[in-house]
């Protein structure tokens, strides 16, 4: 009889939160759908599809778009599908037998999931008790372990803190190890090293389309990094990665510039809102402590987190309950004063 092996026999797939909730707070997502101008050019480009080809194996079109938008070459940009995809395929094809790799805890769980399936090892590094990451101790371990590659989010998914450029350029400038800075929540702060992706030969940054740009249901994400890093990328990828669909409508919005800039805008008030109104729903409690964020999302750690959790999912409002944590997404204004009116009847009661 065929057995499965040990590193995915006891592997379960993932189940996102199941049943209809009101307000979706729980995997910071952007609040609100495009808007009816941007899927009516969406309707447009799709009659442009020829569906009997296969994709644009470099997503040219797209990736010219993303490039214009953030004011990169096209040439250092890789097109994925997700940056899930990307994570496995970098993590997988750049680091060989015998090579270790480190992740910072706490960060985004499938840095660490990807490397037990690649079979390499992975080293941990555990940030301070305010979650930040202290850079020197961080070079010091990745030169004395021979780290091979290093990979965290910045700003970091599920905290909201981050470390700046000067922090980040002196990490990669500090080390030989591959640097993935995962930039995922980057548009809603200031301190992307984008613009210094030629300056280093060890470095690479992840954006996504997820979050700020509002086609999670796409499944886009990208790997920035200087030419001779991307064409590897691009050689060790599926031909046909990223759905001709995908390209187009991402191609779309990402020309959308005014729009996604005024979004942004909107999103970092009402993360600056959610923030200051959990600040103050907590003033005076010995046991809560609320992160300052620079994501579009912020991190509490409170007592009994599951007993609120399952409050606010009996009033049709879902967050995510993270051990001893939760982390609430900025919605819109109204989800953000509607998550907040139920926490404040929670403690009242």
């Amino acid at each position: 009889m065929y057995q499965l092996n040990d590193k995915i026999k006891n592997l379960v797939p993932y189940e996102p939160i199941s049943g209809t909730y009101e307000i979706r707070l729980d995997a910071n997502e952007c609040p609100e759908n495009l808007p009816g101008e941007i899927r009516a050019q969406l309707r447009e480009k799709l009659d442009e599809i020829s569906f009997n080809r296969y994709p644009d194996p470099l997503a040219a079109k797209l990736v010219n778009s993303f490039a214009e938008y953030y004011g990169v070459k096209p040439e250092f940009v890789t097109a994925g599908n997700g940056s899930d995809e990307l994570i496995f395929l970098i993590e997988s094809a750049f680091l060989e037998k015998g090579d270790k790799m480190l992740v910072v805890s706490p960060d985004f769980s499938m840095y660490n999931f990807y490397s037990s399936i690649c079979e390499v090892e992975c080293a941990g590094f555990q940030k301070n008790g305010s979650l930040d990451i202290d850079v020197d101790a961080l070079i010091e371990k990745i030169n004395a372990d021979g780290i091979k590659l290093v990979i965290f989010s910045n700003p970091c998914n599920p905290t909201g803190r981050g470390i700046d450029r000067a922090q980040a350029e002196k990490l990669v400038s500090s080390v030989e190890a591959l640097v993935i800075l995962d930039e995922a929540y980057m548009d809603f702060w200031t301190e992307s090293l984008l613009d210094k992706i030629e300056d280093y030969s060890n470095l690479i940054i992840f954006r996504t389309a997820s979050k700020l740009v509002g086609a999670a249901a796409l499944r886009l994400g990208f790997a920035v990094a200087n030419t001779a890093i991307a064409r590897a990328i691009q050689a060790v990828k599926s031909p046909y990665n990223v759905n001709s669909i995908s390209q187009a409508f991402g191609e779309v919005i990402y020309k959308n510039k005014e729009y996604l800039q005024n979004r942004q805008k909107i999103i970092v008030r009402n993360k600056e809102i959610l923030y200051n109104g959990l600040v103050q729903l907590t003033d005076g409690m010995a046991d809560a402590t609320v992160y300052e964020s620079v994501a579009n999302f912020v991190f509490v750690k409170i007592s009994n987190p599951r007993e609120i959790w399952e409050y606010l999912k009996g009033r049709s409002i879902v967050v995510r309950l993270m051990g001893d944590y939760l982390r609430i997404t900025a919605g819109t204004e109204s989800e953000v004063r509607a998550v907040l009116g139920a926490l404040k009847d929670y403690f009242e009661r």
